[in-house]
């Protein structure tokens, strides 16, 4: 392990130096919480933060974004279509599970033919990761193999005592610590030590989380599909299901979109924002929605999760275990209590 690192109280100077090139993200408090946000002089990282509200897919996929505008003058018709990013930028602090995150979307949106715009921001984005400080009781990464200690991308880190340990990954990685010469310093034996004693005692907090004995037993591309789709506990899961779609919003999984047009006086605008499968409008169509009530939309999210996506590439599941949905949920449903009701969890 090839570490660099750098103290905390110093990250500041390392957001600056990385802005010179590149637009920097990070959590910033808006409200009394954390979303991702473009870094400025006087915004600080707070590294106890676990969760921002929206994940940072955001970033990569917007939950608004404009693709074309029509302005209409006399007899003529201007069409102007907005251009995919362009614009390196690096998004600092993100964890292992939205991490993994970014991996759902991308089987998804640089499939055979890719989204233009989000495989321009994944061109031009760069993730540096930090290890979750102290995971909290709604976290199940582990159920879907993700190293929690490793967090991936093009940069992972993690904060022992006050200072940032950082090891990079990839090419992306190398060409910002070639950035950082002066700012980030290389680090020694007892360097090294420290991060695995970091670690070690993560590992032993993973151990002790309420759901780390969730599996995916009963789940996946083994699973039989009509006996999952047909269990009659899928009314009763379904019950107190709001449809307010919260879920949908918070998770960093989620990739289901809306095509829309505002006309806005003065031209109209074509935009893409999120949509969510819980909602009764959700894929309507002239002879009405293909789900009609609640308990088959509220399926319909945990089937994508655990069997239409594992079905689809390669066994991998769409959930990755942050626990957001559990946090948020205002009627307390969630994938863990799916998973304990229909599959071999305990």
């Amino acid at each position: 392990m090839s570490l660099k690192k750098i103290a905390l109280n110093e990250l500041n100077k390392l957001f600056a130096a990385l802005s010179l090139t590149k637009k920097v993200y990070l959590p910033v408090e808006k409200a009394g919480q954390y979303d991702y946000a473009p870094w400025e002089a006087g915004v600080e990282y707070r590294p106890e933060v676990l969760h921002t509200v929206k994940s940072a897919k955001s970033v990569f996929f917007p939950q608004s974004e404009d693709l074309v505008r029509y302005r209409r003058s006399g007899l003529s018709l201007n069409i102007e279509c907005e251009a995919p990013e362009d614009e390196d930028f690096v998004i600092f602090g993100v964890h292992a599970c939205d991490v993994k995150g970014f991996e759902v979307l991308d089987r998804v949106f640089l499939s055979d033919p890719a989204d233009t715009y989000y495989k321009a921001r994944r061109e031009h984005g760069a993730v540096i990761s930090v290890m979750c400080g102290r995971p909290e009781e709604t976290c199940f990464c582990g159920t879907f193999g993700i190293d929690a200690e490793k967090p991936g991308g093009d940069i992972q880190s993690w904060i022992s005592g006050e200072t940032l340990y950082m090891e990079a990954l990839t090419a992306k990685g190398e060409e910002i610590f070639s950035q950082l010469g002066g700012i980030v310093a290389d680090a020694g034996e007892d360097d090294a030590k420290a991060v695995e004693e970091t670690l070690s005692g993560h590992r032993e907090i993973m151990k002790k989380l309420p759901l780390s004995s969730l599996t995916t037993e009963g789940f996946g591309r083994d699973a039989d599909l009509l006996g999952l789709f047909n269990r009659p506990e899928w009314k009763e899961l379904s019950a107190s299901c709001l449809g307010c779609g919260t879920c949908t919003y918070v998770c960093p999984t989620c990739q289901c979109y809306d095509i829309r047009e505002y006309n806005t006086g003065k031209d109209i605008r074509r935009f893409r924002v999120w949509d969510s499968c819980m909602y009764s409008d959700f894929t309507m169509m002239a002879h009405g929605s293909p789900r009609p009530d609640q308990m088959q939309r509220f399926r319909q999210r945990f089937m994508h999760k655990l069997k239409y996506y594992p079905d689809n590439y390669d066994g991998a599941f769409s959930c990755v275990g942050c626990g957001r949905c559990l946090q948020k949920c205002p009627v307390s449903l969630n994938i863990a209590k799916v998973m304990k009701k229909l599959g071999g969890a305990k």
